[in-house]
């Protein structure tokens, strides 16, 4: 039974996102690991655990809420991206 855990940034990924991030590696493990059996499917776990920016640092820099909103896009009130600010 596999468990996986994708840690990343609080404010990278929206809801469709995540859904679609969780279901490609199910399907990726069903096919590697499960070896195409559809059944294998109820047997994985993906969890994917968010962090503050104020936690991780890359390269020394700490990203900041204003600092993914500008690479990413804002998160909306509904979970979802907001259109990307054109540069």
């Amino acid at each position: 039974m596999p468990y996986v855990t994708i840690s990343t940034v609080r404010g990278i990924l929206d809801v469709a996102q995540k859904k679609q991030l969780l279901e490609r590696v199910t399907d990726l493990l069903v096919e590697v690991e499960g070896q195409g059996n559809a059944d294998f499917r109820r047997n994985i776990w993906v969890r994917i655990e968010e962090q503050d920016p104020s936690h991780w640092s890359l390269g020394g820099m700490q990203p900041t809420a204003e600092i993914i909103a500008g690479t990413f896009g804002a998160i909306g009130a509904d979970g979802l991206r907001v259109a990307r600010p054109k540069p």
